[in-house]
């Protein structure tokens, strides 16, 4: 713990210099957006790194300087060591229009328990409702390495894989009256913060404060524009009769068994939370296999 503290303090003195520990990469993609005095960027190995660390006063977060529409975003994130519980880790794109009719993309990585599972919580906004949450344990500890977390958006899917295996697949069904975000440009946000009101058990067990500072690490940000098929200037274009997006039998094989295995709650399927009242539309359409 000693030593780590001398690491935040010296990114700390670094950042406040204007300063960086290592010639700018991933530095000069993105942009810190609050919490800079938590934050650092050094060298892991050969690879620049960035440092989000969060204690009882404050988070931090960052975000691309860059926007898109339609990609296919990485990110390699390790996540807080030890007693995690209430923390949240983010890796999510969000549009910057008011807030009523906003899209978003979320990856939140909800802290638990040393030797506990920590949880991917996932869901999707389109404008501004949300509401589309899975949930999936990682099949490995997410905290002792770096792992890549990725998520594709083209006119047809929202993929998120974890690793290069897909794990979960928005369809678009607007020809069936689902709204899918198609018009919005998003940025990729990062942040560190306290939840502990919800994210771990619930919200029955709490941020333990002794244990601070927390810090999760990122690195290797990756952004790919989408290709459209030969011919079609850009992904926005594709025909609607197109199979440029469609899914091949390795990602249907992969959906399947991270649900099979992996998967802990799904928004189509929590009979509770619809109880009396009729699913969203797009789960009875993938039930249909639409």
């Amino acid at each position: 713990m000693a030593a780590l503290l001398s690491m935040l303090l010296v990114g700390v003195a670094l950042v406040q210099l204007g300063m960086h520990p290592s010639a700018a990469t991933m530095d000069e993609d993105i942009e810190l957006i609050w919490g800079a005095s938590h934050t650092y960027f050094f060298m892991d190995g050969e690879t620049e790194s960035l440092a989000l660390s969060l204690d009882d006063q404050q988070g931090s977060c960052f975000r691309s300087k860059a926007m898109f529409l339609y990609g296919t975003i990485s990110m390699e994130i390790k996540l807080v060591e030890g007693n995690s519980a209430g923390v949240v880790a983010t890796a999510y794109t969000i549009s910057e229009g008011p807030w009523s009719y906003h899209d978003e993309i979320d990856l939140e990585f909800l802290g638990n328990e040393t030797g506990q599972p920590i949880t991917l919580h996932t869901n999707i906004f389109v404008n501004g409702v949300g509401g589309r949450e899975q949930q999936f344990y990682l099949p490995f500890d997410p905290t002792a390495d770096y792992h890549t977390y990725t998520i594709e958006w083209n006119p047809k899917y929202i993929l998120i894989r974890v690793d290069g295996k897909a794990v979960r697949a928005f369809k678009n069904y607007e020809e069936y009256g689902v709204a899918f975000p198609t018009w919005q440009q998003q940025r990729l946000y990062g942040s560190l913060w306290d939840a502990d009101e919800w994210a771990t058990q619930g919200g029955r067990v709490k941020t333990d404060w002794s244990e601070a500072p927390f810090v999760a690490y990122y690195r290797n940000y990756t952004f790919a524009w989408c290709q459209p098929s030969p011919g079609v200037s850009w992904c926005g274009a594709e025909p609607r009769n197109s199979s440029r997006f469609d899914l091949d039998q390795r990602t249907l094989d992969e959906l399947r068994s991270a649900s099979d295995q992996h998967k802990v709650y799904d928004y189509c399927t929590d009979h509770k939370r619809y109880d009396g009242s009729e699913f969203p539309k797009e789960c009875s359409l993938q039930r249909q296999g639409l």
